[in-house]
């Protein structure tokens, strides 16, 4: 299968000064240890995406392996991920629009963070979904910002440093603009890959194309790498050239679930409270689960 579905894209890009380093012939294959000693540095802006199926636990996992510090981190809805790399002392500032344990309730080492300073305090910066979106959607343009009609009639402009009221130029109507977001990594997990590094996804596909194009570098965890990328329904291709590194990580999206691999561990997500609610009892799985994974 030939990788047309996006080729367009990165030659647009290219040529329209996106502000992505390079744009490489072809993605590295890579261990997921080396992958995020390479392309994940303290202080960098790191985004972790995958609505609802194809989160990349597994690289997360291995951010808090590399003890990886002062992170400034941006996900549409951080859930389980996103407590452990908060509650590991990882991340300094937290970008998102929705923030919990789908279907459970709160993430206690976030509200910990946030209430406490435990284990180090976080920063805060909240959007809606579209508000969100829209930063990528900008960055992934090689604009500075786009913008969107939501945010109208809130306080949010006076307030939110990504957010500007401005007035159309052509109608006079008033509309929202918002900042690009630009990563530095983008992280996403995947179901397959082939050997050139062409990555292919379908099922519920949130922001995973935007964050790809947006994003300086990029890390894709993926089931399986195979010699060929079969056509499914509803799929696409992520082409070689848009991507830095891929990692096979089968299993890497667990306790989430990936479409046509497996199911989403519903067991899990409901036992996590009684993990996360107390530091001692996060700390000892922490150690035994992710430190000495």
């Amino acid at each position: 299968m030939t990788a047309t579905h996006l080729t367009s894209g990165p030659m647009r890009l290219a040529a329209g000064g996106c502000c992505r380093t390079e744009l490489r012939g072809m993605a590295e294959h890579l261990g997921l240890s080396d992958a995020i000693f390479r392309y994940v540095q303290d202080g960098d802006t790191v985004a972790l995406e995958g609505f609802t199926h194809l989160i990349p636990f597994a690289a997360g996992h291995e951010i808090i392996r590399q003890q990886k510090r002062n992170l400034t981190v941006s996900r549409m809805t951080p859930d389980l991920i996103y407590d452990q790399l908060i509650g590991a002392g990882c991340v300094r500032k937290l970008l998102f629009s929705w923030g919990g344990n789908p279907g459970v309730g709160s993430l206690y080492r976030f509200r910990d963070a946030v209430e406490n300073g435990w284990p180090v305090p976080i920063e805060l910066e909240e959007h809606s979904h579209a508000g969100l979106t829209n930063r990528y959607v900008a960055g992934a343009s090689g604009m500075p910002f786009t913008v969107m009609k939501g945010y109208l009639g809130t306080s949010l402009g006076e307030i939110a440093p990504h957010v500007r009221f401005v007035d159309c130029p052509f109608t006079g109507e008033p509309v929202a603009a918002v900042r690009a977001l630009n990563p530095d990594t983008g992280i996403l997990h995947a179901q397959r890959a082939d050997r050139a590094g062409n990555v292919q996804v379908w099922g519920i596909s949130g922001v995973f194309r935007e964050v790809v194009m947006a994003s300086r570098q990029v890390v894709v965890t993926v089931e399986e790498v195979v010699d060929v990328l079969g056509r499914r329904p509803g799929d696409f291709v992520i082409p070689s050239m848009a991507v830095t590194a891929v990692c096979e990580v089968p299993g890497g999206a667990w306790p989430s679930y990936v479409q046509d691999h497996y199911e989403r561990d519903n067991d899990w997500y409901r036992k996590w409270p009684e993990v996360s609610r107390d530091r001692d009892a996060f700390l000892a799985w922490l150690d035994e689960s992710v430190m000495g994974a």
